[in-house]
Order: structure tokens, then sequence, then C-alpha cells
């Protein structure tokens, strides 16, 4: 079995992210709007699980209104304001953060008319496309500069105004350590926010010591089967280099826990994202 970015970083990331209480989720029977990504099955259950007052019909139309907003050309600050709203109907439920449903998948295909991208993870919040992270295998620095070639140009480009108004965080990884003698982003883990231009990567450094042992979770083994079949996988499955790379202190596993276990995902949301750039 040849490793590369998909056996080294992305599926033991995938089953980290799990292990952070996001719950595997097949593309194989699962239904969503290709207009915003947005899970919809997911997302009326979610809402209606967190807004209990509301009908099927009101739900309807709040989605109505989400994909509206979505067509902005306000790099998603209207999005934005739903998403964070505390009162009246939510879409996050931010008192009781664990009240939602968190999902994450891999290779959703991102497209209108005849362009598309698939990014390699993308997690969901009560079925609405919020992050997505894109992996490299280490020492690949050129896959790291051609990402910023290409995230530009995505962003740019019309035709996925909604898929970058939605997107609250980006992570870009090559699974290495940060090179602080580079003048570019071009080793380590990086983290971004939505632009329509030039996204800036940045860095991140943890200075809080996790107790890892409460934060994340075990993995059945019948789960990480299921991913691997799913993956086409299969084969990594005892090979020792893949049960290094599933271990949680790897550049990538770090930054998915500095970002996204539950409460610094809700703060993100709520405090450090899209307000960033209004």
């Amino acid at each position: 079995m040849a490793f590369n970015e998909n056996t080294r970083v992305k599926i033991p990331a995938i089953l980290h992210l799990c292990r952070l209480g996001y719950s595997y989720l097949s593309l194989k029977n699962a239904k969503w709007d290709e207009s915003t990504n947005i899970f919809t099955d997911i997302f009326k259950s979610s809402i209606a699980h967190i807004n209990p007052e509301l009908n099927e019909g009101d739900i309807k139309r709040l989605y109505d209104e989400v994909s509206l907003c979505l067509e902005n050309e306000d790099l998603g600050k209207s999005f934005y304001e739903k998403l964070t709203a505390r009162s009246g109907t939510r879409l996050i439920d931010f008192e009781n953060f664990d009240n939602n449903t968190f999902n994450v998948i891999t290779e959703l295909p991102y497209k209108k008319d005849d362009e598309e991208f698939r990014p390699d993870i993308i997690l969901l919040v009560n079925g609405m496309p919020l992050v997505f992270i894109e992996v490299k295998k280490p020492n690949n620095q050129d896959g790291i500069i051609a990402e910023h070639k290409r995230i530009e140009t995505r962003s740019q480009n019309k035709k996925f105004r909604k898929f970058v108004n939605i997107t609250q965080v980006m992570v870009f990884s090559n699974n290495m350590e940060y090179d602080d003698s580079s003048p570019q982003p071009i080793e380590g883990a990086f983290y971004a926010t939505s632009a329509y231009h030039k996204p800036s990567f940045n860095y991140f450094r943890e200075e809080d010591h996790f107790d890892l042992k409460s934060i994340l979770s075990e993995v059945s083994d019948e789960t990480e089967t299921l991913i691997l079949k799913d993956t086409n996988l299969v084969g990594i499955k005892n090979s020792p280099e893949f049960i290094t790379n599933k271990e949680p202190n790897t550049p990538t596993n770090r930054i998915c826990t500095s970002l996204f276990q539950r409460n610094r995902l809700s703060f993100l949301l709520q405090y450090t994202t899209n307000r960033l750039i209004f």
C-alpha cells in the first residue's frame, strides 16, 4: 500500500475529529442541497430540536432565508448574523453547544455549473458546512504554495460565492512543524477565514496544555473500519505508519484539537471568525 496525503494525514485527522465528538457521515446515502452544501435532513431535524416551537413550514422558510442570504456580496455577514443570533430562531444553540449536531465528512463536491472543488475534510454543525480542512503529505512544500493559489482563485470565483459565505474557518496542513526561518507559511498547519480575494494563512501556537484523556473519546474498531471501507483504504488499517499517524500530537491533529474541540469551536464561531473581517 502506497502512503499518500490520504493515508498519512486525512484519514488519521478524520479519526481524530471523531475522537473530538464528530460523527462520521458517509456521502453514499446522504442528502444535501448542492447549491449551499447544507445537509437538509440534518439541518431540519437539528433546527427542530433546538427550536421546538417551529413547525415544518417555519423551518422551510428559515432554510430559504439562509440560502438567499448566502447569495449576498457581503462576505457572509448576513449569514453570520443569523448564525450567531441568540434570540428568536437559532441556527446554533450556543447556550448548550452540545445540543447541536456535529458531523465530519470527506470529499464533498463544492460545485456550480462546470466548476468544482472537493475539500479533504468538512465539518458540519447542524448540517451546515462551516469548516473545511485541506491536507498535504509532509515535505510537500509546493503543495501548500499551490493551495494558497487555489484558494485565492476559488475565493474570487463568483460561482463559489455561497460556499465562501458559509465557510467560517479553513485549515491547511502538510502535517509538519512550523519553519520559522521561512518567509512564507509553507510548512505546518495554518488557519484562515473567508475572503473574496486572498485569504491570510495564520499560524496557531497553542498555549494551553490539554488533558487529552478528558477531551478525546475512543473510536470503536467498528467505526474505524467503516471509515476505511468508505474511503477504500482498509489495507492501511494495521500498518505501523497509519497507527503512528493517528497519534494526537501530529501537527494536523493538534490544530484540530485546538480549534475544533467543542468549547473552542463555539468561541471561534461567535467571536473570532467573520467578525474579524467586517
